[in-house]
């Protein structure tokens, strides 16, 4: 079961991510939302759409933009839409 982890817990873990351009994307409820952080961030993709971002609060130490997720996603990419992918020093286990 695919899961992220960063400074030694567990972000996320489900048996139902999607896989887009080789990234996990893990569907909403399968958060630990205690450590997410909206952030002010935003990135566009041409065929995905409007990107935000979450911040990552574990033990104090905060990883600025290390989540992403599409809350509207084009067509293209509906089957991600809210959908959370991570990097930044997020390892995910697949």
């Amino acid at each position: 079961m695919p899961r992220a982890i960063w400074n030694d817990v567990v972000l996320a873990e489900s048996d139902h991510c999607e896989v887009v351009e080789g990234n996990q994307y893990f569907p909403p409820d399968s958060l630990n939302s205690e450590y997410f952080q909206p952030s002010s961030t935003h990135t566009t993709c041409p065929w995905k759409g409007i990107a935000s971002y979450y911040d990552i609060a574990v033990n104090g130490t905060v990883n600025r933009d290390a989540a992403w997720y599409y809350p509207t996603a084009k067509e293209a990419a509906k089957n991600i839409e809210g959908y959370v992918a991570f990097w930044r020093g997020v390892k995910v286990e697949a």
